[in-house]
């Protein structure tokens, strides 16, 4: 998809001033918001009389990541995961507040069916689930009698069964977690996606084709599973900045993976390739990708439609590594930039409910 300039104005022009202490100074934004770029004319996801709101900035905040909504608490969870803590931003005033410290370098977030919460944490590598009575859960921590790499983002399907990334980020260095010193870019096995059947325990690998499997969304029907693949991080050349999905057999194995998009994009005459992050997915089966390590004029969210074709850009001044849909009526994209949440209502709703 080819973009000039000339579409669009710099990212962040539109977007709010910030003072001290993560208050937010208005300034008034003119509609249409600039930086809610239309690269396909039929593409209707945007409302024009809806600003990009940052919601939250806190200089103190090193890498915002995993937000997800909470249905039954009618709040938004996020990690920043340097910082080992997890936020909470309450949507009845705005309000945010640090939820849990330490939380094992927790990276994404989800909720499951009964509402509880479940992380994804880099050290130790394990995905844990909070229970009401304040107890804890470990749902999974190691596969084949290794190590888990570093869980980094999940989803739940209808069945309860639970599907998370592992391409082990947390084990790289000390900065996201704790760095496993084994002298590979694989901490402690092969990165992958598994599934954890809800009613066993039972743990399955279910592909590790990708490099260093990131986000993951389910498409609208669950019939279809969508993971991005990050390892140009480490593995380089070798490793395409892609979009990946398979089709869903009997609710518990993948089948027929082919690329689903590719984040390389013209500007000005140029082909830039950067890297998606987390994704997630509307009603409509478009994709909504966190996007970055570009800079301005493509950080932010691409959003693709469901034939893989990149139709619209939110283009926010900070690299965006996630995005999820919330509020009561699941039609405003949250977006963790960074050092920044953002927020923006859209003329769609998400898929699922987190």
């Amino acid at each position: 998809m080819t973009i000039d300039r000339r579409t669009f104005l710099k990212a962040g022009t539109s977007l709010l001033a910030t003072v001290s202490g993560g208050a937010i100074a208005y300034e008034p934004v003119r509609y249409p918001p600039a930086d809610l770029v239309r690269l396909d004319p039929d593409f209707s996801g945007f409302l024009y009389q809806a600003p990009i709101r940052r919601l939250y900035t806190n200089p103190d905040m090193y890498w915002a990541e995993g937000p997800a909504w909470s249905g039954r608490g009618n709040y938004l969870v996020w990690s920043d995961i340097p910082n080992d803590l997890q936020y909470r931003w309450l949507n009845d005033d705005g309000r945010v507040s640090v939820l849990r410290k330490p939380c094992n370098y927790s990276n994404g977030n989800t909720f499951d069916l009964s509402g509880r919460q479940i992380s994804f944490e880099h050290y130790p590598p394990k995905v844990r689930r909070y229970e009401p009575d304040g107890t804890e859960t470990v749902l999974a921590e190691s596969f084949g009698g290794k190590s888990l790499n570093g869980p980094n983002d999940g989803v739940i399907h209808p069945n309860g069964d639970l599907w998370f990334s592992d391409p082990g980020y947390g084990g790289l260095s000390d900065y996201e977690g704790r760095s496993a010193n084994t002298g590979s870019v694989q901490p402690h096995q092969k990165e992958a996606i598994y599934r954890v059947d809800m009613k066993s325990g039972e743990m399955h690998k279910v592909s590790d084709e990708l490099f260093k499997p990131n986000g993951v969304c389910f498409s609208p029907d669950y019939k279809k599973l969508y993971a991005v693949d990050t390892g140009g991080s480490h593995y380089g050349a070798a490793a395409a900045s892609i979009i990946r999905v398979w089709d869903v057999i009997d609710e518990s194995r993948l089948a027929n993976g082919r690329t689903f998009a590719n984040m390389s994009m013209e500007m000005d005459g140029e082909v830039k390739t950067g890297f998606a992050d987390g994704i997630r997915c509307d009603l409509e089966g478009f994709i909504w990708a966190g996007a970055g390590w570009v800079g301005a004029g493509y950080d932010g969210v691409h959003v693709f439609n469901p034939d893989g074709e990149r139709v619209a850009l939110i283009l926010l001044p900070e690299i965006c590594a996630n995005a999820c849909f919330g509020g009561p009526k699941r039609n405003r994209l949250f977006m963790t930039s960074s050092q920044s949440l953002y927020a923006v209502y859209t003329n769609t709703r998400g898929a699922h409910f987190c």
